[in-house]
């Protein structure tokens, strides 16, 4: 159940401490920072990260789709999938039902480096959630998928 809607602040009456988007984005950029070093040590930026993650995890994506859950602009992505495919660590093929669409696939040498960032990656997430209890962290999470529903405009 949702609670009525307040009356329309200005983000002065808000504040940026309280500004939701806001803090999402100083977090991540953070998270960012704090990766780029050992993302730049494996010739990886943070959008080639995100798309070899993504694909160790839902592999075969179409390249529509591996953009929307990477969170990468479509121009961005296929730079970085020239690269990523120039050092063997992903691979484009056509989609087998639709020949115009292309659809990625990460190779054994992609999923050896993305497990090489991995504790990394795991790492700065600890450190966003430490002195945060498990089930503050379980509601947080929770929040964010329903806010990630509500905003969406993909089924995915």
């Amino acid at each position: 159940m949702t609670e009525p809607q307040e009356q329309q602040q200005t983000l002065g009456e808000i504040g940026l401490e309280n500004f939701a988007p806001y803090l999402m984005n100083r977090i991540m950029g953070r998270y960012n920072a704090s990766m780029r070093e050992e993302l730049a040590e494996l010739g990886l930026t943070t959008p080639k990260m995100r798309a070899l993650a993504v694909l160790a995890m839902i592999d075969g994506l179409l390249i529509g789709q591996l953009a929307v859950y990477a969170v990468v602009e479509y121009s961005t992505l296929s730079r970085s999938l020239d690269g990523l495919e120039a050092d063997a660590l992903v691979e484009r093929r056509p989609d087998i039902e639709d020949a115009r669409a292309t659809r990625v696939f990460i190779t054994p040498a992609g999923r050896s480096t993305f497990e090489k960032i991995w504790p990394r990656m795991a790492e700065a997430t600890a450190q966003m959630f430490e002195g945060i209890s498990t089930d503050e962290r379980r509601v947080f999470t929770t929040t964010l998928q329903k806010m990630l529903r509500n905003i969406r405009v993909h089924d995915f």
